[in-house]
Parts: C-alpha cells; sequence; structure tokens
C-alpha cells in the first residue's frame, strides 16, 4: 500500500480542500499504523518516497506549464495559476518534509516469512 501522509500527524489544507481536492485529509503516520494493526496485519517493511515524490511532482510542472498555452485555452487562465501553484506547493512540501508518501509492504500472519532479508534484490548489480 502506498499513499500521501504525514510524520507530524494527520492535516487538512483549506485552499488545496477548496480548489484541489474537496474534502481531503491527509493521515498521521501513526493513524495509518494504527489502522494496519487492527486490521490485524503485520509491517513487512516501510519505505519513505518523499524524495522522489518531489522529483515527480517537479517533473509534473515542468511538463504542465511546457504545455500550458493549451490547459489555459481549456481551462483558462485562473485554473492554470491554482494548478501551477498547487505542483509546485505540493513539492516544495515534500521537499521541507511536511508530507510523505509511503510504501507499506504488509503481511497477515508472520512478518516477512518469505521476504528477502535485504532490500538488495532490487539493486541493479549488473
Amino acid at each position: 500500500i502506498h499513499g500521501i501522509t504525514r510524520q507530524q500527524g494527520g492535516a487538512t489544507n483549506a485552499w488545496i480542500n477548496k480548489y484541489i481536492f474537496p474534502g481531503g485529509y491527509i493521515p498521521g503516520l501513526v493513524e495509518i499504523v494504527s489502522r494496519i494493526e487492527e486490521s490485524n496485519l503485520q509491517i513487512a517493511d516501510i519505505e519513505m518516497l518523499r524524495r522522489h515524490y518531489q522529483r515527480t511532482l517537479e517533473i509534473w510542472d515542468k511538463n504542465f506549464n511546457d504545455h500550458r498555452s493549451e490547459v489555459e485555452g481549456m481551462m483558462g487562465e485562473r485554473f492554470a495559476r491554482m494548478w501551477d501553484m498547487y505542483l509546485q506547493a505540493c513539492a516544495a512540501s515534500f521537499e521541507s518534509g511536511n508530507i510523505d508518501v509511503i510504501q507499506y509492504l504488509l503481511t497477515k500472519g508472520p512478518s516477512g516469512k518469505n521476504l528477502p532479508m535485504t532490500r538488495q534484490y532490487m539493486l541493479n548489480d549488473k
């Protein structure tokens, strides 16, 4: 499972809630881990992908701005300004550690019973 979260506790953002994701909520790490525990699942691995997602947002913003005139033609200048600000603000939030993307590897039963001992298998040593 992988999703956007905060290590400091759950939060909302009034601007994002109004213009981008109405009703959005970013859960805190403790909230998610509590739900995992309540579901009788075990955590085999947790990987923080914050820096990767920061880079992804920076690329999305570049691609967006490469086609900005097309977007403005379809959606208007106001939308384009808000979307650009949203992408940049999110990238900055990931960079500062305010929000994170965390990937959880969960198991039902003994944690990691058949998993490799390390993440070495993910590296391309060839």
